[in-house]
């Protein structure tokens, strides 16, 4: 016999277990209607794939999963998709959340599926790649992606795998159902979770309060060298790091993960998901489901399919409505109360609780607390149920961290053993609860703040750069002006011998016009790689479960529709015809340019006084006439009186001119 090891607190609430273990596994049937939320786990939820209308199919992929934290939805029975849209699930918020309605035809058609090779020939990334694609999630608790639990660091060294089929929690039987039926699949499952992780040992631990799954597993588990740890019945024995500490002695460190003491943990009921994943090629799309309770009739275990409506599942085990006070999914310490009967089983669901009055009474009104300390023994993971109670009812988020009060497992002893049936896991819930908004909150201030400085940062560089323009025009301006007042050389030469230096300079460094081909390649190229910065991004903020998530996935659609237009771009150019170049370059313009100057000059120094007299008064009276002729449709057009007035004033000014001109040159004439 392997020793096993104590952990602190814990009570022993009555077990209400044997009612539904009677009888095998049945299965629940399909429904005339499924939905699927589009959220069943920790992590980042699945994103639709499949449209209002579409036919699908059983194990068909309806939604793709969004980020590492994250699994694939698939469709549980054959149908159509008649609604994507927000419903009610099971939450303890009663809140909506999106969802994939399928209309079942009741054919329940497969996709055509591909059995995967053996697993002992695939690599480990491949086997965990095909764990996530199967959507399988923790099945036993918070329903952490067990693809994430299974991608251990480089360097971590793992001693020990543990399959949890503990089922402290009072009334659920879905895996000891499993043991006594499966125990088999359940073998062959671990095996592959042991060949990905190669442990040095692999145990699967038990309460003694289930004989019959116990002598199951020991006969399928006969020569494979994984053990069977039988330990005595305690709740909450089924918690990650209390089961550690019974069978392993090793303590998880506050805030740590079972890997950094070398152990790894998953449910026995995932290890029967990895099982049909691997081995027959079946994504997650049902699962084990415990229905029990003084008002069903006959409480059982079924076999039922993930989106299927609780009260079709309740029907099945003859629910009495009238009996039952509170329906509550999950058993009676961890569970809550779900806001109707019609919300839809999820891959978490382990146990659908319909307890009676008498069975289940509500809660008697908080008292005042005795300060007796029962709270404390009572608690798993040896904190201040107190003192952290009192943090909890005066705001005091900061102390209630520094309490350790991310280490609660909200299993309820506290509250179960407290006299004064004070609500305690409750307070700590809301606590932990806004203590995630504020963090996210933070988040979301830190990045604007980051993104003003970032973009003061850039105004006042190119403000900078204005000025030094501007300078260096000035400067310029200047030199020029004093070239001027001392006889300095022709202005239009001057700008002849720039152009000439400016293109010598152009030859002596190399430097050369960008190719079309060239510059359409760089915009691909560029794209490009701000796509997969932004999609890294978008993984991360995934990943932690950030409020930046909307904010950043439309980034990456707009990046990823600009790299589109880019390849179109440059494909288009590729495919068309190469046109000979063009001779006329912007330095043969430039110079053309310069040289009708000259000869403008050259032709206007020609002139006699008179003559230039002339041909300035020839030009103020054809911009005189276009202003007239401007003034007139204005005033047809009715035009507003201060365009107008604008417009004679103009007009008066170009006949003063005119006049000045007449004069000038009269008096040149008569010279």
């Amino acid at each position: 016999m392997r020793k096993t090891y104590d952990f602190h607190g814990g009570i022993h609430p009555p077990e209400n277990k044997h009612q539904s273990v009677r009888t095998p596994i049945a299965d629940a049937g399909i429904p005339p209607q499924l939905t699927v939320p589009l959220s069943q786990h920790i992590g980042a939820p699945a994103h639709p794939v499949v449209s209002i209308g579409d036919h699908v199919l059983k194990g068909q992929v309806i939604a793709e999963a969004r980020g590492f934290v994250s699994v694939p939805k698939h469709a549980p029975s054959s149908g159509s998709v008649i609604a994507i849209e927000d419903r009610l699930i099971a939450h303890p918020s009663g809140h909506l959340a999106p969802c994939i309605v399928i209309a079942t035809d009741g054919k329940d058609e497969w996709l055509q599926r591909q059995i995967p090779p053996d697993y002992q020939a695939l690599k480990k990334t491949e086997l965990i790649d095909l764990i996530r694609n199967a959507g399988i999630a923790g099945m036993g608790g918070a329903g952490f992606p067990s693809s994430v639990k299974l991608s251990v660091k480089e360097g971590t060294h793992i001693e020990t795998l543990i399959i949890n089929g503990t089922e402290c929690e009072p009334y659920i039987t879905a895996d000891d159902i499993l043991m006594r039926e499966r125990a088999d699949q359940i073998i062959e499952g671990t095996k592959i979770l042991r060949h990905i992780i190669a442990p040095q040992e692999t145990l699967i631990g038990v309460e003694n309060n289930k004989p019959e799954g116990l002598a199951a597993l020991r006969a399928a588990a006969e020569g494979t060298g994984i053990e069977i740890v039988e330990f005595p019945t305690k709740y909450p024995s089924g918690g990650e790091k209390q089961l550690i500490e019974i069978i392993t002695g090793k303590q998880v460190p506050s805030g740590g993960l079972p890997s950094q003491v070398g152990v790894v943990c998953q449910n026995l009921g995932s290890a029967v998901a990895i099982y049909e994943a691997v081995v027959l090629g079946h994504p997650l799309i049902s699962r084990i489901t415990t229905v029990t309770g003084e008002s069903v009739r006959e409480p059982q275990n079924f076999q039922v399919l993930i989106g299927t409506p609780m009260r079709y599942l309740l029907e099945k085990a003859g629910y009495e409505a009238q009996k039952n006070n509170r329906l509550i999914m999950g058993g009676p310490m961890m569970g809550f109360t779900v806001p109707d009967s019609d919300v839809p089983i999820v891959k978490t669901t382990n146990c659908l609780l319909a307890p009676t009055e008498s069975e289940l009474p509500t809660p008697p009104p908080a008292q005042a607390c005795i300060r007796c300390g029962l709270c404390a023994e009572a608690c798993p993971v040896s904190l201040l149920p107190q003192q952290m109670f009192w943090f909890a009812q005066s705001k005091e988020l900061e102390k209630l961290e520094e309490h350790n009060l991310f280490d609660c497992i909200e299993c309820g002893a506290c509250s179960y053993a407290c006299p004064s049936n004070i609500p305690l896991v409750q307070y700590y819930r809301a606590s932990k609860a806004e203590i995630v908004h504020l963090q996210h909150e933070h988040e979301k201030s830190e990045h604007s703040r980051i993104r003003f400085e970032a973009r003061q940062e850039r105004l006042d560089q190119a403000a900078d750069e204005k000025e030094a323009k501007r300078a260096a025009r000035k400067q310029a301006a200047e030199a020029r002006a004093q070239q001027a007042d001392g006889g300095a050389e022709d202005p239009i030469q001057a700008a002849i011998e720039r152009a000439q230096a400016k293109k010598a300079a152009q030859q002596a460094s190399g430097a050369s016009t960008v190719s079309e081909l060239e510059r359409l390649e760089q915009a691909v190229v560029t794209t490009r790689k701000r796509l997969d910065t932004a999609s890294t991004k978008l993984d991360q903020a995934t990943a932690e479960g950030s409020d930046l998530v909307s904010a950043l996935q439309l980034g990456v659609d707009k990046t990823r529709a600009k790299l589109e237009v880019a390849e179109q771009a440059l494909q288009e150019f590729q495919q068309t015809p190469t046109v000979a170049p063009v001779e006329d370059s912007p330095t043969n313009a430039a110079q053309a340019a310069i040289e009708k100057a000259m000869a403008a000059r050259a032709s206007e120094a020609a002139l006699s006084p008179s003559e230039k007299a002339q041909v300035q008064l020839e030009k103020l009276q054809q911009r005189l006439q276009k202003s007239q002729d401007t003034l007139a449709r204005s005033r047809e057009n009715g035009e507003d009186e201060k365009v107008i007035e604008a417009l004679e004033a103009s007009v008066a000014r170009l006949t003063e001119k005119i006049s000045a001109a007449q004069d000038q040159r009269n008096a040149g004439e008569n010279a």
